[in-house]
């Protein structure tokens, strides 16, 4: 996140600019990671990097927990013939894995960050629903629920005051999971050259690009899958944290 933030202080080089001279140097000297096949510093491309992974991560998980708040919410409250639309609309979300759903996303918007932010927002919003969901009905079964609605209090009141508040949390720790889930799934279309476009320091795009070179210069894909699975690891560590603070039953009961 600082590297993310602080990127053009702490980056020693510009992440798009080529040398003929430096073109696949190995680590060491002037750059500590090496370059790749354009010259590029890849030190500086893995820093540039972590913007884009976390920018299109956050944009996403923003897409992905709204409409899946909507949606969610929505389907726990209602019955019938709309509970069942509601329902059926989830399912086809989530009948589709979340790379698949992403890509006919993209054959459709096209490429560009902003693009892959969307589609994997939109390949999101069906795991959140099915958890909002889940926790509406739940709420919405306690007891306080029923009475508020004995007192005659509006719909929207009870929502707003009753039910949205008690599903906060539980959201919360959701959105720590699919984090990484919307890195790995941006970083998997970049790779298959259908996400971010060139010259962007994308780590998928880098890793892409060294696949021709692994047996003479490994580390212009391992340095950023190595950047990639550190991150992937230190979000799932995050995600047990925040998971084991509001969970009471992860801490034994206290």
């Amino acid at each position: 996140v600082v590297c993310a933030i602080f990127a053009p202080l702490i980056a020693p080089y510009d992440p798009t600019q080529q040398s003929i001279e430096a073109m696949m140097a190995a680590p060491g000297g002037d750059h500590l990671l090496g370059t790749d096949s354009y010259g590029q510093d890849i030190l500086s491309r893995i820093i540039f990097g972590a913007r884009y992974a976390l920018s299109i991560a956050f944009f996403a998980i923003l897409i992905g927990a709204t409409g899946g708040l909507i949606l969610g919410t929505a389907a726990g409250l209602t019955t019938g013939w709309v509970e069942w639309v509601l329902m059926r609309l989830i399912d086809s979300i989530l009948a589709l894995p979340s790379l698949i759903l992403a890509i006919a996303v993209i054959a459709i918007l096209g490429q560009g960050v902003d693009k892959v932010a969307i589609a994997v927002g939109i390949s999101m919003i069906g795991p959140f629903s099915r958890t909002v969901r889940s926790d509406v009905l739940q709420v919405s079964s306690q007891l306080f629920v029923e009475a508020a609605g004995l007192m005659s209090i509006s719909r929207l009141t009870v929502i707003r005051r009753h039910i949205l508040p008690n599903i906060v949390f539980p959201l919360a720790v959701q959105i720590t999971v699919r984090v990484s889930e919307a890195i790995l799934v941006s970083s998997s279309l970049s790779f298959l050259g259908i996400g971010v476009t060139p010259p962007t320091p994308d780590w998928g795009l880098m890793i892409a690009e060294g696949r021709g070179f692994v047996s003479f210069a490994p580390w212009m894909s391992g340095m950023p899958g190595l950047a990639l699975a550190l991150l992937l690891i230190a979000l799932a560590i995050v995600g047990d944290g925040i998971r084991e603070e509001f969970d009471p039953r992860m801490r034994g009961g206290q």
